[in-house]
């Protein structure tokens, strides 16, 4: 993968000619043979940074999983209170949500692959801390001491966590940038972000071969230490960007042709590559803020389920099928984004629309729950939990990569590749900070106003996120000439 010989710095300056009528998200031209090397090159190494990146992403859901599986014997065996892994949840959940925001602007900024390998490093020493105060019973010595020094690990390890999906999402955005991969965006990020899915489930399947043969629990924490560690070395070896080895994508196109517009009313600037994207800039993209607090409310409904479905089925099952039960709402939300990205991709991209229709859905769901779950039997719930989860998952997923890579490509940033870092942490973090926020409501709900109340708050959650995104609906399916024509150039040659 490591075969482009053409430094950057020697196509700065390159007279190019842009083909008519091209945008940001304009495929590689092919026009000439130079063109058409260009595009053999960015095809060849797309899967390369697929799997680098999806390997990326799959580490930090293995990591956090792993020490969720094992809470029972942090509890039992090394003498962490209920409070200590609650406040560790809390810790982690607010360092997490800050870290996707200034993560999408440090992969911006800088080198996006030094992020995130610096993230799996970071990553794999906080997980390597924790056996250490697990070897040496740093409890024994300090309760107090030993609890700070668990909170602050983990508060460190939200930081390092919060890399994958932001600067990933940059990166794959970076490399699939030709005609075919925009015409496919959805389904492409559909597939990638089935990462989370995968190493939630390796890490479960982890633990069970750790406690199975007899192993001490710690295993299933240093485990994923070291695999974020070998691959932290693999990341190193990925290119960010097809620009940093000669490859002339459209983005560079546009840039070198804006240098030359200014170049030729007097200005004497050269080409330095795409500044990063502000904060405020990054706002002030159409659609960007509505959709941060839209996936908030969407997050929010997700974490609720994740969390709290257990414990609602415990009071009406014996435990082993509450949790079977409740398992088929996460297998529900793997295949939700690719469904949501391909219905998206074969209506042009409009994904909006696609997304409203699957939270309009969403909406009868919560409707009947709230009037009938606590008569439903074991059937009817499994296949309900199931489709909520395509429901709700593939709204989650493709709103975090595919859509945050489409506002990325906005013609107010064109010509600009350093955005959808940021882009993606704003509506990342902002969404995980509205979901925290959020779930402090369900417990007192639940015990005061029973379950119903619960489901009727996700009604109203479900309401508020699609109402975010209303103008955004209406402009895709009743666009204007200047809309129409937006969507269109999006997909043209």
């Amino acid at each position: 993968f490591f075969f482009f010989d053409v430094p950057y710095a020697q196509v700065r300056g390159t007279r190019l000619t842009m083909a008519p009528n091209a945008t940001e998200t304009t495929s590689l031209v092919k026009g000439n043979n130079e063109d058409e090397e260009n595009f053999k090159k960015l095809k060849a190494y797309q899967p390369w940074a697929f799997f680098v990146t999806f390997g990326g992403y799959f580490m930090a859901h293995f990591s956090r999983k792993c020490y969720s599986t094992v809470k029972q014997q942090l509890q039992e065996t090394a003498g962490y209170n209920p409070l200590i892994l609650s406040e560790m949840d809390t810790v982690f959940m607010g360092t997490y949500a800050a870290g996707n925001i200034i993560s999408g602007k440090l992969g911006d900024t800088f080198n996006p692959t030094t992020v995130l390998a610096i993230g799996l490093f970071g990553s794999g020493i906080c997980l390597f801390l924790i056996n250490i105060s697990l070897w040496f019973d740093f409890l024994s010595f300090s309760m107090t001491l030993g609890n700070f020094f668990i909170i602050a690990v983990y508060f460190l390890f939200g930081f390092f966590q919060s890399t994958g999906g932001p600067v990933g999402t940059a990166v794959m955005g970076n490399w699939f940038c030709d005609k075919k991969s925009i015409e496919s965006r959805g389904l492409i990020f559909g597939l990638w972000t089935c990462h989370q899915y995968c190493g939630d489930i390796t890490a479960a399947l982890c633990t069970a071969f750790v406690l199975g043969a007899g192993l001490d629990y710690w295993w299933a924490i240093l485990v994923p230490a070291v695999t974020n560690f070998a691959w932290g070395f693999l990341t190193m070896r990925l290119i960010a960007d097809p620009a940093d080895i000669g490859i002339i994508t459209p983005e560079v196109k546009i840039r070198l042709e804006k240098l030359k517009a200014k170049q030729a009313q007097g200005s004497n600037v050269v080409d330095e590559g795409p500044a990063p994207i502000t904060y405020a800039a990054a706002l002030r993209i159409p659609m960007v803020a509505q959709y941060a607090f839209a996936f908030g409310f969407f997050k929010l409904t997700n974490y609720v389920l994740f969390f709290w479905l257990p414990y609602f089925l415990g009071k009406h099952f014996d435990p082993v099928t509450a949790n079977l039960i409740a398992s088929l709402y996460s297998v529900g939300m793997m295949p939700g984004g690719i469904i949501v990205g391909y219905v998206s991709d074969l209506f042009g991209g409009r994904r909006a629309s696609v997304i409203g229709v699957f939270m309009s859905a969403l909406f009868v769901f919560l409707f009947v729950f709230s009037l009938k779950s606590e008569e439903l039997t074991a059937i009817p719930l499994l296949i309900m939990l199931g489709v909520m989860g395509i429901l709700v998952g593939g709204p989650n997923n493709i709103i975090t990569s595919a859509v945050a890579a489409d506002l990325a490509s906005h013609p107010s940033v064109r010509g600009n590749n350093k955005s959808l870092g940021t882009v993606t942490g704003l509506i990342n973090g902002c969404g995980s900070i509205t979901a925290s926020i959020g779930l402090l409501a369900v417990g007192p709900l639940q015990s005061v106003f029973g379950w119903g109340s619960v489901w009727l708050f996700l009604m109203g959650c479900t309401f508020t996120g699609t109402a975010l995104m209303g103008s955004k609906i209406k402009d895709e399916l009743f666009p204007s000439n200047d809309g129409y024509a937006e969507v269109e150039a999006n997909l043209a040659v």
